[in-house]
C-alpha cells in the first residue's frame, strides 16, 4: 500500500473526530445566530414568506477557521507551508468579512465583487494558482502567467455561483457538504492531504449548520456562508491541480458542482441574450423556476444533492480512466443537466410561468 494512503488511514479517526467537534462548535454558534442573526425579510424573488434570520454561515466560517488553526498548530499529516497557510487564512478572512458586511449592509455588486477580487488576489499571492493543466490527448498545458487571471476568474465564478444557488432550504449547504466529502476521499487517495483535511473541516462547519436550515429553515446561510463556501470550494479546486497522479484534476470541483455551475451559466447566458441586467436580483434560475412551477422545495434541494453525488461518482471514475475515455465521461453530467432543463421548461409552460 502507498505509505501516504496508509498514513491517511491512521489519521482518519482523528480527522473524523475533529470534524464532529467542529460540527458541534458550528451548531452552537448557529444556534446563537438564530437569536442574534440579521433578519431576512420576504420579497417577491425569495422563497420564504416569514422573516427569518440569516448569517448562519458565521458558524461555518468560525468552525473552519478554528479547524485550520488547529491543523496548522498540531497537524502532522496535513500541515502546509507557512506561505500557503497565511494565504488560506488571509483569503478566507477577507471573503468572510466582506460577505458578512454584505449581509449587514446589502453592499452593491461592485463593492461585493471588489472584496471577492481582493480575497482571490490574496490566495494567488500565496501561490495558490494554476500554472499548468493536464489535458487528455494533449498532455500538460503550460499556462504561464495566464494561469493567474484564469485562476481568479474561476474563484470569482464559483464563489458567485454558490451565492446565486443559495435560494432554497438546504440546497447550498447540502451541495457543499457532499462536495467536501467527495473531495476529502479523492484527496486522501491521491496524496492531497491538506485538501483532504480542509474539506473535512469545511464539512464539519456545514454539518453543524444544516439541521438548522433543512428541512425547515430556522436560519439562512446568508452571503457570509454561501460566498465563503463557494470561495473555499473553488480554492480547493485550484489546489487539486497539484495532486500527484490525477490528470486534469482541475475538473474535480466543476464535476462535483456541475448542477450549480450549469444552472448559473445557463441563466446568465439566457439573461444576456434577453438583454437583462445581470447584476439585478431575479428569480429566473432553473431551481427557482421549477419551485415556482409547483415542485416541493425539499425535492428541488435533494435533486441538486443528487446532481452532486453524480458529479462525485463521475470524478472518481474520471481519475481512473485512460486519457482517451475521459472526455466522453464529461458528457454524462451535461446530459443530465440538459434533461433537467427540458423538464423545468415543460413544467414552467404547464404552470404558465414566463421564465423564458
Amino acid at each position: 500500500m502507498n505509505p501516504a494512503i496508509s498514513l491517511s488511514l491512521l489519521a482518519l479517526p482523528r480527522h473524523i473526530a475533529l470534524m464532529a467537534g467542529l460540527a458541534i462548535f458550528s451548531a452552537i454558534i448557529v444556534r446563537a445566530m438564530v437569536t442574534a442573526g440579521v433578519p431576512d425579510h420576504p420579497a417577491a424573488r425569495k422563497a420564504h414568506s416569514h422573516v427569518t434570520p440569516k448569517s448562519g454561515g458565521v458558524g461555518i466560517v468560525a468552525a473552519f477557521m478554528l479547524g485550520v488553526l488547529l491543523l496548522h498548530r498540531y497537524g502532522q499529516v496535513s500541515r502546509i507551508a507557512e506561505g500557503y497557510f497565511l494565504g488560506v487564512i488571509g483569503a478566507a478572512f477577507l471573503m468572510a468579512g466582506v460577505s458578512f458586511l454584505d449581509d449587514l449592509l446589502d453592499l452593491s455588486f461592485v463593492i461585493k465583487l471588489s472584496g471577492q477580487f481582493a480575497a482571490g488576489i490574496a490566495a494567488i499571492a500565496a501561490g495558490l494558482w494554476m500554472p499548468t493543466l493536464a489535458l487528455p490527448y494533449y498532455g500538460v498545458l503550460n499556462l504561464g502567467w495566464a494561469g493567474i487571471p484564469l485562476t481568479l476568474l474561476f474563484l470569482l465564478f464559483v464563489t458567485n455561483a454558490m451565492n446565486f444557488i443559495d435560494g432554497l432550504n438546504g440546497l447550498a449547504a447540502g451541495v457543499t457538504l457532499i462536495t467536501c466529502l467527495f473531495l476529502a476521499g479523492i484527496a486522501g487517495r491521491y496524496g492531497g492531504f491538506f485538501i483532504y483535511t480542509a474539506s473535512l473541516l469545511l464539512a464539519g462547519g456545514v454539518l453543524g449548520f444544516l439541521p438548522f436550515n433543512f428541512p425547515r429553515a430556522r436560519i439562512f446561510m446568508g452571503d457570509v456562508g454561501s460566498q465563503f463556501c463557494g470561495f473555499m470550494l473553488a480554492l480547493f479546486g485550484v489546489a487539486a491541480t497539484r495532486f500527484e497522479g490525477a490528470p486534469l484534476s482541475f475538473l474535480l470541483v466543476p464535476l462535483l458542482l456541475s448542477g450549480v455551475l450549469y444552472d448559473v451559466s445557463f441563466t446568465l447566458i439566457r439573461r444576456l441574450l434577453a438583454g437583462e441586467n445581470i447584476a439585478r436580483a431575479h428569480n429566473g434560475h432553473l431551481y427557482q423556476v421549477v419551485r415556482r412551477a409547483g415542485m416541493d422545495a425539499r425535492m428541488v434541494a435533494m435533486l441538486h444533492w443528487g446532481f452532486t453525488v453524480l458529479g462525485g461518482v463521475c470524478a472518481l471514475v474520471f481519475l481512473s480512466l485512460p486519457p482517451a475515455w475521459k472526455p466522453p465521461l464529461l458528457l454524462l453530467p451535461l446530459a443530465v443537466q440538459i434533461g433537467w432543463t427540458i423538464y423545468v421548461f415543460r413544467r414552467a409552460r404547464v404552470a404558465n410561468i414566463g421564465a423564458w
